[in-house]
């Protein structure tokens, strides 16, 4: 747990450090992630870093079913599915106009998520929107999933070098790889694995191959 808090929070803070160095024009381009403009995977991510707060308020399942890979399954991705996660993003992005109020929303969300994680004890569970039984410590690294890797898509968006930080990318990595170490001779780094298994990247069929070979599957991933 603490390894992945401290993945959690670095990146987190990170990203919120950005988000105080746009301008109003940054919060309208176009992302990686259509139809979403940055002001709306803007709120996407920080419904998806604050919502431990409000799981942890509520009591716990009796054992955990899913992991943190499980837990992006294909039905998360179906198109009733999407389409509410599309639209709430976009509901939310107009309740915070500005940058600064932007940048002050995901603030306090993935504060409020760090501060409640830290109140629970060793083993706590927590039951998912979705349904999900889950580990806290899993769940809080599919937290880890979504700001890093949407924070890649930000990156794009706003022609930026990535600024992912070392203890997501390899808390990340871990999960996408399921713990199997990468095929040497695909020669990836930190970012092209990020990149690969969620699609921002395509994979080639000799990719495909070794990564199959290695027992390796790519998740599934959306918006």
């Amino acid at each position: 747990m603490d390894q992945v808090r401290a993945a959690f929070r670095d990146e987190c803070v990170r990203l919120e450090q950005v988000l105080r160095d746009l301008d109003e024009a940054d919060l309208d381009r176009p992302t990686p992630c259509p139809p979403w403009a940055v002001r709306d995977l803007l709120a996407h991510v920080r419904a998806g870093a604050g919502r431990l707060a409000s799981m942890l308020a509520a009591s716990a399942p009796e054992r955990a079913e899913v992991d943190a890979a499980g837990y992006f399954g294909a039905a998360k991705f179906a198109p009733e599915v999407d389409r509410d996660r599309i639209d709430g993003a976009r509901r939310e992005a107009r309740e915070l106009p500005g940058v600064p109020e932007v940048a002050d929303g995901f603030a306090r969300a993935w504060r409020a998520a760090d501060a409640a994680v830290a109140a629970e004890p060793p083993g706590r569970l927590v039951r998912t929107r979705h349904g999900d039984a889950m580990a806290l410590t899993e769940f809080l690294r599919t937290r880890v999933v979504e700001v890093a890797v949407h924070g890649l898509d930000l990156a794009d968006a706003l022609d930026r070098s990535p600024w992912t930080t070392p203890g997501a990318a390899a808390v990340v990595v871990d999960v996408l790889t399921g713990g199997r170490p990468m095929p040497a001779r695909l020669g990836w780094d930190a970012l092209t694995v990020l990149r690969k298994a969620t699609g921002r990247l395509p994979v080639t069929d000799a990719e495909r191959t070794a990564l199959a070979e290695a027992g390796i599957r790519r998740l599934a991933f959306g918006g």
